[in-house]
């Protein structure tokens, strides 16, 4: 069924009425942008003459910053170096009014930077400082002291897994069996070579490259696709499947359920950076709002068509939703079909 305007109203105005905690890999992004107009005489490449810089949120702190804009209270969980990065972290979260007392120092790690360079609007090269060893067993320890702190305050969970070493499987299997039991909602941002540690989820959100190879077989085709979906529900026993598919929008596997298909809404790609966090803070919001699957499905599809339109990781007010999802009801983009679309 489409999605209506007074379902929209109804979903959109329950926004800011749930804690969801974050707990995942916390980054902090650097954007330095200029011009070229010479190669190096050194090496065959381009000289990038800075004249601006930016430093974003990015990784599960990302994910913490959309929740926030959509009115939710995020706790953010995670693990910083004793550095310069991990201050500016902490101010960039002042600024967006998100706590940073959940975040725990490790003094054996540094805090991860990504730092991407843009000339033309384009991204030239991206430099990463980072340390991806596992969590020790005491600095673990103290990340599930944290979580065992506001498991009975929070209404979902939101694991941000990029790999850093912060999501171990032992973590990971405390996390999900507290939530189990106390009925969270828990979703996960999966990192392929982790993706079967993520068992009996609420939902799991690959792009269709990492479900592809999660399953063992590429997706080119529909019928790939179905295969994947169906599979990767059973051998995970998890309750539902997004799979982030680019121009061709979203596909929601859903336990029990017909495969959904979504359409993308986005009408210009400038940047994807960030969108997968963006799609699994509105799906969670969503859901934590009272939408159903089907319906976070289609408002976090809704989410990613903003912010690809825009430089570097973005957000989305609960009024930008409003109208996006307003406006494509009125063009008739928000139907959704079962197999055989």
């Amino acid at each position: 069924m489409p999605l209506t305007n007074d379902r929209i109203e109804q979903i959109v105005g329950n926004l800011g009425r749930s804690r969801i905690l974050i707990l995942g890999d916390i980054m902090l992004d650097e954007y330095l942008f200029g011009l070229v107009d010479r190669i190096s005489p050194e090496a065959p490449v381009p000289v990038v003459e800075i004249s601006s810089s930016k430093q974003l949120l990015g990784g599960a702190a990302n994910v913490a910053a959309n929740i926030r804009t959509l009115s939710e209270q995020p706790i953010l969980l995670g693990v910083v170096g004793p550095d310069e990065a991990s201050s500016k972290l902490s101010a960039l979260l002042e600024q967006k009014d998100i706590s940073d007392d959940a975040l725990i120092t490790d003094d054996s790690r540094q805090t991860t930077i990504k730092t991407r360079i843009i000339a033309h609007g384009q991204q030239v090269v991206r430099t990463d400082r980072e340390d991806r060893h596992e969590l020790s067993t005491e600095t673990e320890q103290r990340v599930f002291d944290k979580f065992s702190e506001w498991a009975d305050e929070i209404q979902a969970v939101i694991i941000s897994d990029y790999g850093k070493g912060v999501i171990t499987a032992s973590l990971l299997e405390r996390v999900i069996k507290i939530c189990t039991e106390k009925n969270i909602f828990i979703a996960v941002d999966p990192k392929e070579t982790h993706f079967f540690n993520y068992r009996q989820v609420s939902l799991i959100t690959p792009n269709h490259h990492e479900a592809g190879f999660a399953y063992g077989r590429r997706i080119r085709t529909e019928e790939d696709l179905l295969e994947v979906g169906a599979g990767l529900l059973k051998r995970l026993e998890a309750r539902s499947i997004l799979i982030t598919r680019g121009q061709d929008g979203m596909s929601l596997f859903q336990d029990g359920g017909e495969p959904t298909h979504i359409p993308t809404f986005a009408r210009k790609v400038f940047d994807v950076t960030g969108a997968g966090d963006t799609v699994i803070a509105t799906f969670v919001a969503a859901v934590s709002a009272g939408a159903d699957l089907v319906e976070a499905a289609v408002v976090a599809n809704a989410a990613a068509g903003i912010t690809i339109g825009e430089v570097g990781t973005a957000s989305v007010t609960p009024e930008q939703l409003r109208k996006e999802l307003v406006l494509n009801v009125k063009n008739g983009n928000l139907i959704t079909t079962g197999t055989g679309h």
